[in-house]
């Protein structure tokens, strides 16, 4: 066999090996969102209304007004000040709810206070005291102010990217300081409401059905419309308090218009990102660093593509492809989707088959099969030279 019949059977197998790589295999109906599909008839919308069965809900159902007119209820963490008519040193003081949510007076007396409003727990503690006979039973000479109110821990489940119980409405310790140095009666603390936990679960996931959030309480629940968060109308923010509960119905479907920043959505995401094409040789040469990967939410692939640096460069790697690694909210299965970067950028109808980026998504960009020639012809000079240098000097 001649030096030459040898150069090209090596060449012939090594380029078998840089046929276009085979398209990711997907389990049946693990797409989550229509421009995963290239054939757009194959997906097939499955939106319906949230259903009740199933869910855990009270049997006692009050409308959404009800709960957001109590604004303050007490929680565990909460400052008040108490003042006594005739008291000054004794009773009178500033107290915080312990962790079961009570408050001790005269280090004997504890009383519930969690749930309650502030004109609730102020007539409350008066009656405990006229009964101990701490004090006489005059108009007005209990009053009880809100100092200040703290974060509480929530649950949240249903169709948001990280169910769980959630914290919300902590306090940074300067603006303790200031609250607690301020003579005002009340506080607003903004971070202790609806949409601010919503978020903190990560975001709702765009399958929701915003027109049912259940807020349970209690033995008591409403059912919230939270549709005016994305087109920008008023919605019922309500206030939270320690124990509440949070169910974000599910519609079973992707609807484009809830990937976007919100007041109930992630503002942004962490994608990971891999570019070994040329002529770049690693992800820093590539420029890809955590600016490029934190994104914000409603990033299309297309987009993550440039940040990547996939886009653009030598011709002869214009025909490169883009692997997107993502997973199903829903049924918790993986999805692998692939495009090609030139067809992405060059087709009309690139919107069709551009998904949309969800937290915790991979997306790695391959050299195209000119790329791939060039490095095999590369391989057998580099493999061959030696042979020929050493059979010249024999």
């Amino acid at each position: 066999m001649t030096n030459r019949t040898i150069s090209i059977a090596v060449m012939a197998a090594l380029l078998s090996g840089c046929a276009t790589m085979e398209r990711p295999a997907n389990p049946i109906n693990s797409q989550y969102a229509p421009q995963q599909f290239l054939d757009q008839d194959s997906f097939q919308s499955l939106c319906r209304p949230a259903s009740l069965s199933g869910l855990e809900l009270p049997a006692n159902e009050v409308s959404s007004g009800m709960f957001a007119a109590k604004p303050d209820l007490l929680s565990a963490g909460d400052r008040v000040r108490l003042n006594i008519a005739g008291d000054e040193d004794s009773l009178s003081r500033t107290y915080v709810l312990a962790a079961n949510g009570t408050v001790t007076l005269d280090g004997r007396y504890n009383i519930q206070l969690t749930g309650k409003t502030v004109v609730e727990a102020e007539r409350l503690i008066a009656r405990k005291l006229v009964e101990e006979g701490l004090i006489r039973g005059l108009l007005n000479s209990v009053r009880l102010r809100l100092a200040e109110l703290g974060g509480v821990s929530v649950a949240v489940s249903g169709a948001v990217f990280e169910p769980g119980m959630i914290r919300v409405g902590e306090r940074q310790a300067e603006t303790r300081g200031v609250n607690l140095s301020n003579s005002d009666s009340g506080d607003r603390n903004l971070r202790r409401s609806l949409t601010v936990a919503l978020r903190a679960a990560g975001g709702i996931r765009p399958d929701a059905d915003l027109s049912a959030v259940y807020l349970v309480r209690g033995d008591q629940w409403t059912r919230v419309d939270l549709n005016g968060a994305i087109s920008g109308h008023a919605i019922d923010d309500i206030p939270l308090t320690s124990n509440d509960r949070i169910i974000v119905g599910s519609g079973g479907c992707f609807q484009d218009a809830l990937v976007k920043p919100s007041q109930v959505t992630a503002p942004g995401i962490r994608v990971y990102m891999s570019n070994l094409s040329r002529p770049a040789a690693s992800n820093s040469s590539s420029s890809i660093n955590s600016d490029s990967t934190s994104l914000p939410y409603g990033t299309r692939l297309s987009q993550a593509m440039v940040a990547a640096n996939c886009v653009g460069g030598s011709g002869m790697n214009a025909a490169r492809k883009v692997v997107l690694m993502s997973r199903n909210p829903i049924t918790g299965q993986s999805v692998v989707i692939q495009r090609s970067i030139e067809k992405l950028v060059r087709y009309a109808n690139r919107d069709q088959k551009d998904p949309y980026l969800m937290p915790g998504d991979s997306l790695a960009c391959y050299d195209s099969f000119a790329m791939n020639v060039r490095d095999v012809i590369s391989l057998v000079g580099e493999t061959a030279s030696p042979y020929f240098l050493l059979k010249n000097i024999d």
